[in-house]
């Protein structure tokens, strides 16, 4: 059945994994699924929009091609899902219950792969989450359409739009995570290691509280994200 939610994808240059995550999100139970396309160079459009999707495109940029389709969004629940993560069995209907209770969620989370360290990543990202109730954007946060638009939407900025908008979020009122799980890509831990994942993280949040901006450690995330070198 479906239920009064809108799941909004945010996808460039994901063909392979981008159909995976709308039929998740149908199968989850929402009615309505937008592919926000930041001009992708492969088919990730037409895979999109086979699998059911109302693709939209716009200007790449993760927070603006959220905050465009959100403007579109027929529902009141909305659902900002990863293309390479996955919504579970019954999401729609626990957003809806947690709506009524929060103004702002999101879920626990596992990683696709088995490798031991993504299993011990996931564990610290969901003590952290439940330690914090502050869920990240890979954990398809979720929130009242009327809310997002009138706090205005995501930070259209090159980094920590989802950290930014989870902490705008907490001074509203109490967030829900779900026992619910989202399973996601562990790429980049695998790509770039563990320790030099979280630690890369954890400096950027620092360092984004200290007041460096957004655009000097988008700068820095590339650099170190290109760089060399495994933990």
């Amino acid at each position: 059945m479906s239920l009064p939610v809108t799941v909004i994808i945010a996808a460039r240059n994901e063909e392979e994994a981008v159909t995976a995550a709308v039929r998740s999100a149908f199968e989850s139970g929402a009615a309505e699924v937008i592919v926000a396309d930041g001009g992708s160079t492969d088919r990730t459009r037409q895979a999109a929009a086979s699998a059911g999707a109302r693709v939209i495109e716009c200007q790449p940029m993760r927070a603006r091609q959220y905050n465009r389709a959100a403007e579109t969004a027929a529902n009141e629940a909305l659902v900002f899902l990863h293309a390479d993560t996955l919504l579970p069995a019954g999401a729609g209907a626990a957003v809806l219950d947690a709506l009524q209770r929060a103004p702002f969620g999101g879920f626990r989370l596992r990683f696709a792969e088995q490798a031991w360290k993504l299993r011990l990543a996931a564990f610290l990202i969901n003590l952290r989450t439940r330690l914090t109730l502050s869920p990240w954007g890979d954990q398809a946060q979720f929130i009242r359409r009327a809310t997002f638009l009138r706090d205005g939407g995501f930070r259209e900025i090159p980094l920590m739009d989802d950290y930014e908008l989870a902490v705008r979020m907490r001074r509203r009122g109490r967030p829900i995570v779900l026992p619910l799980t989202v399973i996601t890509s562990g790429r980049r831990f695998l790509r770039l290691g563990l320790l030099r994942t979280t630690a890369m993280n954890w400096t950027i949040v620092i360092a984004w509280r200290l007041g460096v901006s957004e655009e000097r450690l988008a700068g820095w995330y590339r650099e170190r994200e290109n760089g060399n070198g495994e933990c």
